[in-house]
């Protein structure tokens, strides 16, 4: 360390206290980084890598980039996963003793971005804290760029899992903790790198400690004691909480005044949906391809401003376990949905709101710049404007929110009065502040604009006095105001003249009175872009004491602008209002699946009913051959349910739901390599973790399980799974198989129902007619199946050679069966039958197809020519199917 240069030796004390950063070192224009960093940086930013004398024997390795152009390489590094730190000189180089003094001023870590070209507009970007004791898990996570602040704590059985789940649901960026010898397992960490893409580190242990906590959280909020939080005293959510705030602290080093409340809650508020649901549900994206397009979220998210989109995500992930709060948010939707006017209105005035709660977060942290501000100001434009559309009567949830709307008059005339309509990015440039608002600044501005007047009436004035009509007063940062004249006419030039600077076609001269003005006008225009400086300055801060106000009015906006995507929703694609109580009972008439309802055309999803309960309809098993359906009917009734509890309306003709507390899904096949799991492992994971947490309330999605193994090692699962989830949990369960032996626990417990879903026979090809009945398959169509998926003729003949080879040699009463089959067929042939011929319809097929029903839900005296047409069209597809 003492061979190094004094410059490097205050770069490397820096460094040392920032050992898991990239330090950009600021050394006159440039950020400059050194050793590895410089290594890195030059790898990651495909910028040249050099070098520079330090004192050691080799050079040390360096690269650099340019201040102004800073922000874009910094932002680079932080999306690969990069800490930055960024090393400013602190004090006033004319004034310094020896080497300029040079700190730390910011640390950009992934979790703590605030830039918003960098951060998705309708996803928030949560910094994580998790502190895991023996007794649970104190869980915090905060968006910086908003201020939203949650807690809670993680105690019970199954802590390692709600973790996962938790993690899962929040998707943060960056993750901090510290866990207790002997806590939980070593692995959890380590699983949660492989499962999740995000950066991870351990952070210092005394900064989870609880007295530092509650002094931290006192500190921020602004309290004297934190029981008025709703912490009480051995709540966990206290320690993790304490070190979340620290370590924003300890990164930003400024106040963080828009974290200005914490939302402490609890798992028996809302719906807990774990990964597994999650994921098989494609509630926020697709299994494959991890796109929104084909999501809940893709069909739902109608919203029109940013905040209103991340919103929608949030809901869609915790669907709530309050009657009360649901029928509101239905009551708010419906007023919505059958006022078209209303909506549209309301649409356009919502498409002008710019992202307040980012904008306030930019605010308070000091990062707006005057463009912000504008768009504070154009967004603020249209809340009363918003207000307004409604009755002033109006009650339930929407009135609540109007009411929490605040105008935001005062604010909006501030920077009305005072910031340019189209001002300058840059701080430093000027071009911010409005005439009329600072009378020194009116002053300053007047002289600059009289003495550019001069400089255009003492170019004319010499034109005029030396004849040479070329001549011109020029300016640059260099030299400043000059008077130029060709090399041709360089002969005419005045005596008084002063040569400044020769180039290659020209001359350039000064005269004592152009000198005398450029003095005045730089002098002003130096001054102008000060004070405009510290004028805007005073006014972000003014603003920065109104914080609160506006983040209130952006979480109404948000809300109103959620309400309004699920009435747009509601209308367009005609949902309706369900029925949420707190009975056991769902009750689903003509249900249809959102998700492909909406890829499907022409109107061709095939809706059913589901009717389920805890006594007599508990357990529904469901047959039927693969593409028939199951998977899609089984999802559809889950996607209904959290729909309803979201608030939504849902795709039906009706729907009674019984509060859920929870959606267990064991869905699909899949392997999970990164753990060491086999497909089989995954799905007895899958339920095991299913009968360990579902209650009375909750609703199962199973779908064939035991299939991973030999046939009766899997039937014998599945029928003791089916058994314990009927006897002993008593949960409302949809149970699809192939194994249609299943379908004889409905002889021996009255809550075991069973369902098929329907395909019709055509020669030797199958026709999916995807309506669930009463009564069980009697196969499954696999090889027919394996034919319509396209696999080569030869295979598909030998498959059915060798499956009657098995049903001869496994069951003589199959072939009892087979031969009497073939009896009739010979019987019918002889007597001139054609078995293949189209028949007419039969009532049991319009019944099976639902026609009857259809017919039956018409209200003849309502139809109208075109709604007649309409209708028979849909009968006639519904007709062609079989």
């Amino acid at each position: 360390m003492s061979k190094l240069t004094p410059m490097m030796q205050q770069y490397m004390e820096i460094k040392q206290k920032h050992k898991d950063c990239l330090m950009f070192f600021r050394l006159g224009d440039f950020y400059e980084l050194f050793f590895e960093d410089a290594e890195i940086a030059s790898r990651e930013l495909e910028i040249t890598l050099t070098a520079r004398d330090c004192g050691l024997e080799n050079r040390a390795p360096m690269c650099g980039v340019p201040y102004h152009a800073a922000d874009g390489y910094i932002d680079r590094l932080v999306s690969k996963g990069y800490k930055v730190a960024i090393c400013e000189q602190v004090e006033d180089a004319s004034e310094a003793k020896g080497i300029v003094k040079r700190d730390v001023i910011r640390v950009i870590t992934p979790g703590t971005l605030i830039d918003t070209n960098l951060l998705e507009d309708k996803r928030n970007n949560y910094l994580l804290s998790l502190y895991i004791s023996t007794v649970g898990c104190g869980l915090s996570y905060v968006d910086i760029s908003t201020g939203e602040f949650l807690c809670t704590e993680i105690i019970g059985d199954e802590i390692e899992q709600k973790i996962i789940d938790e993690i899962s649901k929040i998707e943060p960026t960056e993750i901090i903790y510290f866990i207790e010898e002997g806590s939980i397992s070593s692995n959890l960490i380590e699983d949660i790198k492989k499962r999740f893409s995000t950066y991870i580190s351990i952070y210092d242990s005394w900064s989870f400690e609880k007295d530092h906590g509650i002094n931290q959280i006192k500190d921020q909020f602004n309290i004297v004691g934190i029981e008025g939080l709703g912490f009480h005293s051995n709540h966990l959510g206290i320690q993790s909480t304490g070190s979340l705030l620290y370590y924003l602290k300890s990164t930003q080093k400024r106040s963080l005044t828009h974290i200005n409340k914490i939302n402490l809650y609890a798992f028996k508020e809302k719906m807990i949906l774990d990964t597994f649901t999650r994921r098989n549900l494609e509630l926020t994206e697709t299994i494959r391809g991890k796109n929104k397009k084909g999501s809940l979220l893709w069909v739902l998210d109608k919203t029109l401003t940013a905040m209103g989109g991340r919103m929608i995500r949030r809901w869609i992930e915790e669907p709530l376990l309050n009657v009360e709060i649901i029928n509101q948010r239905l009551q708010a939707v419906e007023v919505l949905k059958e006022d078209i006017l209303l909506r549209r209105e309301l649409k356009e005035s919502l498409k002008q709101i710019y992202d307040l709660e980012r904008l306030s977060g930019k605010i308070a942290f000091g990062s707006a710049n005057p463009r912000d501000l504008v768009a504070l100001k154009k967004s603020i434009y249209f809340l009363p404007i918003i207000k307004q559309l409604f009755d002033n009567k109006t009650a339930g949830l929407l009135g609540e929110l109007l009411t929490n709307i605040d105008p935001l008059d005062d604010i909006k005339n501030l920077i009305d009065i005072s910031i340019l309509e189209e001002p300058a990015l840059n701080l430093k440039d000027g071009g911010i502040i409005k005439e009329g608002y600072n009378k020194d600044l009116d002053e300053l501005q007047r002289a600059s604009k009289e003495g550019k007047h001069w400089i255009a009436k003492l170019e004319q004035q010499e034109k005029d006095r030396t004849g040479i009509k070329s001549l011109k007063v020029g300016y640059n940062k260099i030299f400043g105001y000059y008077i130029e004249i060709s090399k041709s006419n360089l002969h005419l030039a005045p005596e008084s003249y002063i040569r400044k600077q020769t180039l290659a076609n020209c001359e350039r001269y000064i005269t004592p009175e152009l000198k005398e003005i450029e003095t005045k006008i730089l002098g002003a225009e130096e001054k102008i872009v000060d004070i405009e400086y510290e004028q805007f300055i005073e006014i972000r801060n003014i603003l920065s004491l109104e914080i609160e106000r506006i983040q209130r009015t952006a979480n109404a906006i948000a809300e109103l602008d959620v309400l309004y995507s699920f009435a747009e929703v509601a209308g367009e694609s005609n949902y309706i209002k369900p029925t949420v109580n707190d009975s056991e009972v769902i009750d689903i008439k003509e249900g249809r699946h959102p998700v492909v309802e909406k890829v499907l055309e022409n109107d061709m999803f095939i809706s059913n009913d589901t009717y389920i309960n805890t006594e007599d309809e508990q357990l529904l098993i469901i047959t039927g051959p693969n593409m028939a359906g199951k998977s899609t009917y089984m999802r559809q009734v889950a996607l209904i349910v959290l729909m309803a509890q979201i608030g939504s309306f849902v795709p039906a003709y009706s729907a009674i739901i019984g509060i859920t507390d929870r959606i267990f899904t064991r869905v699909g096949a899949n392997d999970d390599l990164s753990q060491g799991q086999s497909t089989f492992m995954v799905e007895m994971s899958e339920m095991a973790s299913i009968i360990n947490l579902a209650t009375k309330k909750s609703l199962l999605i199973v779908d064939e399980i035991g299939r991973g193994t030999s046939t009766f090692d899997g039937l014998s699962i599945a029928w003791s799974v089916a058994e314990y989830i009927c006897k002993t949990l008593g949960s409302k369960t949809l149970f699809s198989t192939h194994y249609h032996e299943l379908t004889q626990l409905s002889e021996t417990y009255t809550g075991i129902k069973n369902y098929r879903v329907s395909v019709k026979e055509d020669k030797d090809q199958i026709i999916f007619l995807h309506k669930v009945l009463k009564g069980s398959a009697d196969k499954s169509y696999g090889i027919q199946v394996a034919r319509l998926a396209g696999l080569p003729k030869d295979i598909i003949n030998r498959a059915n050679d060798i499956l009657i080879d098995l049903e001869r040699k496994n069951s003589d009463e199959d072939n009892h069966s087979n031969d009497v089959s073939k009896e009739s067929e010979v019987a019918l042939t002889s007597n001139n039958i054609d078995i293949n011929k189209e028949e007419q319809l039969k009532l049991e097929d319009l019944v099976e197809l639902g026609i009857i029903k259809d017919l039956k839900h018409i209200n003849l005296l309502e139809t109208t020519p075109i709604d007649a047409l309409n209708i028979l069209y849909r009968l006639h597809k519904k007709a062609t199917q079989l």
